[in-house]
């Protein structure tokens, strides 16, 4: 049998290409090997946004457009909405009252996210509460693997933690998720940040040709490289992350020594790379508006996917209730 995979995105509206290559480009690789679920995590977001929730609705269904448009399959996948599954709630509940608060404090971004959106309060039980809701959220489904970079560990090893801890008190229910390492490019963002939508630094999946060959157009370049004439240096271009991803080998052979050479200018290499990234994203793009024409397809693709997602979680909170002698 196929080891089971799950795995979701916060809805915050229309996906970035880096959304894409971090993770859901990994996400419609693995959809062939794995029994996989993969939710839009709408409880989560309201840990950061339960100040204004009137976007979340509208977020979804942009998100979403985009996982089926650049090759999420649901016939492949289990593709549901987090909050139209109620034991994702009760396992979050169950798992909050064994959860030691000393294990959430040291959570690597909690402290880190305060610091980086001091103009939200965050101070919160929800948010601190966050890596329970995503224990819930992974062992609901007796994970087997989740696909992760290296720098989001720490937080798998918490719902480890918690899975270990639950099997000692009631017995062996879940089996403890192992991390299915995934390679996911930094990519950076028009001004030389990362790449995020709270910078609008972001080229989106979505975008037309004429808005992705603007933004790149004014994305910086080698710093040093002040003249046309002055030699460049294509590893600290901001712009060639990206020439590395969507420029074919064969012609990167040629820019590279002519950047340095200075026999090319910024303008004519950036024309070159928005030519590329636009023939590459074309049918996705293409298909997104395709979708985009049913008002309903996101909704009825949710509803069919988190009736399947709940046929799985019934019997397992069976299993929960049984463990637990209620």
């Amino acid at each position: 049998m196929k080891q089971r995979v799950v795995s979701g995105m916060r809805p915050t509206g229309k996906l970035h290409i880096g959304h894409y290559h971090g993770v859901l480009e990994n996400w419609v690789r693995i959809q062939n090997d794995f029994e996989c679920f993969f939710f839009v995590a709408d409880w989560h977001s309201l840990t950061t946004e339960y100040a204004d929730t009137s976007g979340i609705r509208e977020n979804v269904r942009e998100m979403v457009l985009d996982w089926i448009a650049f090759g999420l399959d649901p016939a492949k996948s289990v593709v549901f909405r987090q909050s139209m599954v109620p034991h994702h709630s009760e396992l979050n509940l169950i798992l909050s009252m064994i959860t030691p608060v000393s294990w959430l404090e040291r959570c690597p971004t909690y402290k880190e996210m305060q610091d980086n959106l001091e103009t939200k309060d965050l101070s919160t039980f929800g948010f601190l509460g966050y890596p329970v809701l995503m224990a819930a959220d992974i062992i609901l489904y007796k994970a087997t693997r989740v696909p992760v970079g290296h720098d989001q560990l720490p937080h798998l090893e918490v719902t480890r933690e918690i899975t270990r801890r639950f099997n000692y008190l009631y017995g062996n229910v879940f089996p403890e998720p192992e991390a299915l390492l995934t390679q996911t490019p930094k990519l950076l963002g028009l001004d030389g940040r990362k790449m995020s939508k709270s910078y609008g630094n972001s080229i989106y999946l979505s975008d037309t040709a004429e808005e992705t060959t603007k933004k790149v157009l004014s994305m910086m370049t080698d710093p040093q490289r002040v003249r046309r004439n002055d030699p460049g240096e294509p590893d600290i271009c901001v712009a060639f992350n990206l020439h590395r991803i969507y420029v074919p080998q064969e012609k990167l052979d040629e820019i590279i020594p002519a950047c340095r050479g200075a026999a090319i200018g910024c303008v004519e290499c950036k024309r070159i790379l928005a030519g590329c990234m636009n023939e590459r994203l074309a049918p996705f793009r293409a298909k997104r508006e395709e979708l985009a024409v049913n008002p309903g397809f996101v909704d009825d693709l949710l509803a069919d996917g988190s009736s399947r997602a709940s046929q799985i979680s019934d019997t397992v909170m069976a299993e929960v209730r049984s463990a637990l002698k209620f």
